[in-house]
């Protein structure tokens, strides 16, 4: 396909380049699927959770809409570079973190990289210690070092976050320790409350400053048994998002003590971060910390009784090796893997959306090894209405679109 042209207008205009390639038509196949995936999630009858980042700008804007008068005057001005709404949202998230101040910015990205060079430039140590699957490291193109002038050192390895034991005997110094709370690419998975507050102790003793990457922070509240002030009280500065967990439009929040937080707005303006007007984004914010924050902790225990019911599921199916991690889901989200080449499983998902218009499976299946796929399970609101004989009746008949294994 030429860029811009549809295959029948390249058809029509003479131009053709031949036949796909191997990669070209492979990811086209990827292509297809996930279009399919997104079709039968807005088709679904029964679904674990409802991506309303899927949904049509009509359904988001009349969404907002039905519930922003609770959450913020609509007659106010709007904002101006950072004034009145969304002042209100730092301000509001500030108060739930129980820090000095708070910051917004357009990503995570920035407020995370804002962040860490501010530290750097007040310890004088421009070295980040961090997992190998955080998501600096996995998932920004080397930001860190490509346009922040930060070195990232990695510490721990495993679906776990370091120990301290790991921290403490890391060989090199380091100015920060940056904790990903859930870490998501090893599963969502958290430390326990202890195993915490030990591997932040760990660091002070080596003179560095902690902070956490909590873009779920939100809903890690149920696993500790603490609440959010609690859980931020810990580290020197925190990022949240204002999308994932609380389902806003985007955005995130940098959340610390008030010297950094000024010198943090200072360079959020430096790396173009001084959007004109964000009331949109701020006002789906102030919505979804209202709406959906509170009923986190509810997502995270039925969870729990979802993930056990697919781990039954499978097991009657006789799936050989299929496995729900972690074993009782830390927060709302987990992973399962199954025995089988990701499309093989994807295949399976989509087609039962569209058989049945019920979608176990929404999210995507990456490969997790030779003859591995695994995908990422949420559970919000939708899922609240599934019992475990629900999800074990899906199971039996996803299982039912598998191949049968030789």
């Amino acid at each position: 396909m030429i860029h811009g042209m549809t295959e029948t207008a390249v058809r029509d205009s003479g131009q053709d380049n031949g036949p796909e390639t191997g990669q070209e038509a492979e990811r086209s196949a990827r292509e297809r699927l996930r279009d399919r995936r997104m079709a039968a999630q807005r088709q679904a009858r029964r679904t674990l959770s409802r991506a309303d980042w899927g949904s049509t700008i009509r359904d988001r804007l009349t969404h907002l809409m039905d519930a922003a008068p609770e959450a913020y005057d609509l007659d106010e001005p709007a904002d101006v570079y950072g004034n009145r709404i969304v002042a209100a949202l730092e301000e509001r998230v500030a108060a739930l973190l129980g820090t000095e101040a708070a910051a917004f910015f357009p990503t995570g990205t920035m407020a995370q990289q804002v962040a860490l060079r501010c530290w750097a430039a007040r310890t004088g140590d421009p070295t980040v210690a961090l997992h190998p699957l955080a998501h600096p490291e996995v998932h920004e193109r080397n930001a860190f070092s490509q346009v922040s002038g930060l070195r990232p050192v990695r510490v721990g390895g495993g679906n776990r976050l370091p120990t301290a034991a790991e921290i403490r005997g890391l060989e090199e110094p380091f100015g920060a320790l940056m904790l990903e709370l859930p870490l998501r690419d090893a599963g969502f998975v958290l430390p326990t409350w202890e195993e915490l507050t030990e591997a932040v102790d760990a660091a002070r003793e080596r003179d560095a400053v902690v902070h956490f990457d909590g873009a779920r922070l939100w809903e890690c509240t149920e696993h500790f048994g603490r609440s959010l002030e609690e859980i931020a009280g810990l580290a020197d500065s925190v990022y949240v998002s204002l999308y994932k967990s609380v389902g806003g439009f985007g955005g995130a929040v940098l959340a610390g003590p008030g010297t950094l937080i000024e010198e943090a707005k200072t360079w959020r303006h430096r790396y173009g971060g001084m959007v004109f007007q964000q009331f949109p984004t701020a006002l789906s914010a102030l919505v979804g910390l209202d709406r959906e924050l509170p009923r986190l902790p509810e997502y995270v225990r039925h969870a729990r009784v979802v993930a056990e019911a697919l781990r039954e599921g499978f097991a009657a199916a006789g799936v050989p090796w299929a496995r729900v991690h972690p074993e009782a889901p830390h927060t709302h989200e987990f992973q399962v893997w199954l025995p089988y080449e990701p499309e093989v499983a994807a295949e399976a998902a989509v087609r039962q959306g569209e058989e049945t218009s019920v979608l176990l499976f929404a999210n995507a299946w990456d490969a997790a090894g030779p003859g591995l796929a695994c995908t990422e399970v949420v559970v919000r609101s939708a899922g609240l209405e599934w019992t475990a004989d629900d999800v074990r009746a899906a199971v039996r008949d996803f299982v039912d679109r598998l191949p049968e294994r030789p």
